[in-house]
Formats: structure tokens, C-alpha cells, sequence
């Protein structure tokens, strides 16, 4: 699929310096540009969903761990320990 995308002299300019840089192609830097970005937004996206769900889950049972027992048990996971996940409580 072609697609066209209209850029001002200056990113052009800065993108064909990149490509000369990096031994690449101005395509191929826009390309990767482009990929990066779509890349991040739909992790970026994914994470809202998952913190909506939680909220919506959380109104519904109110079940919830403190920041303190969220915190002890990673700094648990960190020192490499194999730590079950505390309860969540209400």
C-alpha cells in the first residue's frame, strides 16, 4: 500500500541527514519512525484499557491492595524471591 505524507522542508532536511548518518534510506527512516510511534500508542492504549477495567472492577467489589502491600510485594519480586501476590481485601 502506498502511502503519501506531506512534510515540511525542515523534517525533510533533518530526516535525510539522519538516513546519510545511519547508511539508511529517508523511506526507511520514516518507516521505523512510524512503526516506533504506532508501536508505543498501542502499548500506551493497552495500559489505559487494562487501568479502565481495574477502576470498573474496583467500583464494582471494591476489592483493592494498599500502596504498601503493592510495594512490599514487588520489592519481594525485585530481591528475587518467588512471592505470591498478596490478597486483594475490601
Amino acid at each position: 500500500m502506498a502511502t503519501s505524507i506531506k512534510l515540511d522542508d525542515e523534517l525533510k532536511s533533518r530526516i535525510q541527514h539522519l538516513a546519510e548518518a545511519r547508511h539508511r534510506s529517508a523511506h526507511w527512516i520514516m518507516r521505523e519512525a512510524i512503526r516506533d510511534y504506532v508501536e508505543r500508542e498501542e502499548k500506551r492504549e493497552s495500559f489505559r484499557q487494562d487501568a479502565l477495567r481495574a477502576w470498573e472492577a474496583y467500583q464494582e467489589n471494591g476489592l483493592h491492595l494498599t500502596s504498601e502491600e503493592a510495594d512490599a510485594w514487588l520489592d519481594k519480586l525485585e530481591a528475587g524471591e518467588d512471592a505470591e501476590q498478596p490478597e486483594c481485601h475490601a
